[in-house]
Formats: structure tokens, C-alpha cells, sequence
């Protein structure tokens, strides 16, 4: 638009009336940019959110798309039609985009400097996107907190813990610290310790063990379940049981296992001792 090189070029004069500088002419003018602005920057927002929408949705309906990768292209493509936005209505207004995009710079150097902690919390979230650490849906352990991945954004993760409690977290702390995915291998090993009496049967307790566990149709046969006696503790002999179960069965697997071997020692008459202390009475 010219309106305004036009308004700061006009001389005033003796004689010129405010009639003379702002004509009939200059308000439409005015009237006219300002509706075009606002239909500019209508149809800015409406394609932005049809965009993100749109890449989410495909990044969850097909299967060599990752949500995570889905979301933050959906917000990275939504601010950049935005930007595009904004600058398509300072040019409607006649400023000159090519200065403002140096100043823009110069000021996103400064900005840049003094916010070092916000660009590292956004290029780890960039890391986080393109390496696949973790991915929205899996259950994860980072620095200490565990939960199920929620969402992958440009600054932080969130998660949901086991008692769905929300846990925000930096990406920085997450892409700098150890993280522990239990959703990657599709298959976990399980173990416990159990122990039975000395005067047990151990050869029966073995063979209730392997029953009870081989009969759980959640137990994988391949590999074959380690099922040994390795340590003659104080009060009991102790059976190291090791088994492959699917990942996702893991946590309600450990606990059936205790509780079903428990009632078939008990069923067997195979007891489990309890700790045991001998007192001495020494009388002059």
C-alpha cells in the first residue's frame, strides 16, 4: 500500500485544510487495507489450524508415520504459516519486510543470546524428534520420573505417571539424561527368588515351579525358563526363577506368579519358612 508514503510525503502549507489530507479517496483506501488485512490474517489462522489438523491426522492413521514426528511438523508448519501471515499484512500496509526481516534478525541474535537455555531446551526437542529416543505411547524412565509419553513438544515432554499424574519435563533434562524405554523390545525378562524349607522336597518344588509358570499361557517357552536353586541362605533354600514374557504383560506377570506359586507350594505341602531365632538360657 502507498497510503502511507503518500501521507508522510504531503507538505503542509498555509492554507491546506485537514479536508484536503484525509479525502474520501484515502478512506476507502484505509477501509479497503484494513479489510483486506483482517480477511489476510482470517485465512492465515484458519489454514494454519486446517494444516496441523490435517498432518495429525495422517500421522495417525499411517503406520510408517510417527506421532511424535507428526506433531511437531503439525506446529512447526502451523507457526510458519503464521510468520508468512504477519508479513503478508505488514507488506499490505506498506512497510518494507526486507528491513524489518534484518531487524528481525538483529533482534533474534540478541534475544538468542540472552535466552541460551530456551534454544537448548528447543534443539533437544528437535534431537528428541529426529533420533526416536522415546515416542508418544511408550513408558519411559528419564532422570528419576516414570511414566507413559503424552507429548513431544518443542520445549518439553510431557508424561503421565502410573498413578496418571502429569509430569512436565525440559527436553534438555530429557535428551541429557540416561533414559530407560520399556516400550522398545517387545519382550521382557521377569525373575523372582523363592524360597522353601530345608527339609523340603527341592526336586517337587522345582517341578511346581516350572508347572505353575509353563502353565500361564503369558510365559514364553523360547527361551526355556531358568528355574535353579543358587544360594543356601540362613532360613531357606533359594530358587532363582528367570522367565520371557511379553512386555506388555510384564508388571501384572510378576505379581500372578508370586501369588500362584504361593498356593501351589501350599497345594504341594511345600513350606516356606519364616525367619527363626534361637534363644539360649544360660542359668548359673
Amino acid at each position: 500500500m502507498e497510503y502511507l508514503d503518500q501521507l508522510l510525503a504531503i507538505e503542509i502549507v498555509e492554507g491546506t485544510s485537514v479536508g484536503d489530507i484525509f479525502t474520501v479517496d484515502f478512506f476507502v483506501d484505509v477501509t479497503g487495507q484494513v479489510v483486506l488485512a483482517a480477511v489476510l490474517l482470517t485465512v492465515g489462522f484458519f489454514l494454519a489450524g486446517f494444516f496441523r489438523r490435517r498432518i495429525i491426522r495422517l500421522a495417525e492413521r499411517s503406520r510408517h508415520f510417527d506421532k511424535t514426528m507428526g506433531s511437531f511438523l503439525a506446529n512447526v508448519v502451523r507457526y510458519g504459516i503464521l510468520a508468512l501471515t504477519i508479513i503478508f499484512v505488514l507488506q499490505n500496509f506498506g512497510f518494507q519486510t526486507a528491513s524489518l526481516v534484518a531487524l528481525l534478525g538483529a533482534a533474534g541474535l540478541a534475544i538468542g543470546l540472552a535466552l541460551q537455555g530456551v534454544l537448548s531446551g528447543v534443539a533437544s526437542g528437535v534431537m528428541l524428534v529426529i533420533f526416536r529416543p522415546i515416542k508418544v505411547g511408550d513408558f519411559v524412565e528419564v532422570n528419576g520420573v516414570m511414566g507413559t509419553v503424552k507429548d513431544i513438544s518443542i520445549f518439553n515432554t510431557e508424561l503421565a505417571t502410573l498413578d496418571n499424574v502429569q509430569i512436565i519435563m525440559p527436553n534438555t533434562s530429557v535428551w541429557s539424561n540416561t533414559i530407560t524405554n520399556y516400550s522398545v523390545y517387545e519382550k521382557r525378562r521377569a525373575e523372582w527368588i523363592f524360597g522353601v524349607a530345608y527339609g523340603a522336597n527341592l526336586a517337587e518344588a522345582e517341578r511346581i515351579i516350572r508347572d505353575t509358570i509353563l502353565n500361564d499361557p503369558r510365559s514364553m517357552s523360547d527361551p526355556e525358563p531358568f528355574i535353579q536353586v543358587n544360594n543356601l541362605g540362613d532360613f531357606s533354600v533359594d530358587f532363582l526363577v528367570r522367565v520371557w514374557v511379553p512386555a506388555a504383560d510384564y508388571f501384572k506377570y510378576q505379581a500372578d506368579m508370586k501369588r500362584q506359586v504361593k498356593e501351589a507350594f501350599d497345594a504341594g505341602g511345600i513350606e516356606i519358612p519364616f525367619p527363626t531365632r534361637t534363644v539360649l538360657n544360660v542359668s548359673e
